[in-house]
């Protein structure tokens, strides 16, 4: 059964807890099609705002996972309710430990053979999950063809793809088409990058505090344009438009 969703800028953002998040990304295997699930984040939101192609995508995936502290303040400040934060890495891992060889999984995009150690350490935290592929290629159109025939054969039933939003995401949305097997593919970011242990999250504290866009700034300085969004041009957008769309 579906969960209430509220609105942020336009967006539809489900208001779910972790378990509940799981339970729902369970349910949707069970679909004939194959269901996106993405993971807004405030950064995605102010790019929904001014992208329109992305902001249409985001509207239909099956399901939208709140990814930042950002939203849940927003939510409050619109006087709507998010019961918790939905981080990618961690709805990941959640999700990853209820599987089994009955839904094999294949893991899309990170740099040279980060996708592999990621799948190393989601086999470690359940050795019942069947990765039946990682591959790290690009979201060129001239790689699509390759890539889509290396999912096929593969016979993965779910698929997380980390080429970074919004490109994971447009990406996803135009070969949803094309996936003979998968019932459930994810735009994920930077997860398997921080699962593999290439980039340390911050520490516990920081990330309850809605501060780990500090701990990012602090390691990867050229983010800075992205922390700006999320941090100063987000909660601006909001304040202006609430749940409406700005566009």
């Amino acid at each position: 059964m579906p969960f209430p969703r509220i609105s942020l800028l336009g967006v539809p953002i489900d208001a779910v807890t972790m378990g509940e998040a799981v339970t729902q990304m369970t349910a949707l295997l069970d679909r004939r099609e194959c269901a996106h699930v993405m993971t807004p984040n405030s950064e995605m939101l102010v790019e929904a705002a001014r992208n329109a192609q992305f902001r249409r995508v985001i509207q239909s995936a099956a399901l939208n996972l709140p990814d930042s502290a950002g939203l849940l303040h927003a939510a409050r400040w619109t006087r709507q309710r998010l019961p918790a934060r939905v981080a990618g890495v961690d709805i990941v891992g959640a999700f990853c430990r209820t599987l089994n060889e009955q839904h094999p999984v294949f893991l899309l995009g990170g740099g040279p053979g980060i996708a592999a150690r990621a799948a190393h350490a989601l086999q470690r935290a359940n050795p019942s999950l069947r990765i039946v592929g990682t591959y790290a290629g690009s979201p060129s159109p001239a790689e699509a063809p390759d890539i889509i025939q290396r999912i096929n054969a593969s016979g993965a039933c779910v698929l997380f793809v980390a080429y970074g939003a919004p490109m994971q995401d447009l990406w996803i949305n135009e070969h949803l088409r094309d996936f003979m097997t998968v019932r459930l593919a994810m735009g994920v970011g930077g997860t398997f990058d921080f699962l593999s242990g290439a980039v340390r999250r911050a520490p516990n504290f920081l990330r309850v505090a809605g501060l780990e866009w500090v701990w990012r700034l602090c390691l990867q300085p050229w983010r800075i344009r992205r922390i700006w969004n999320a941090a100063v041009v987000f909660p601006l957008l909001v304040l202006r438009y609430g749940r409406r769309s700005p566009f």
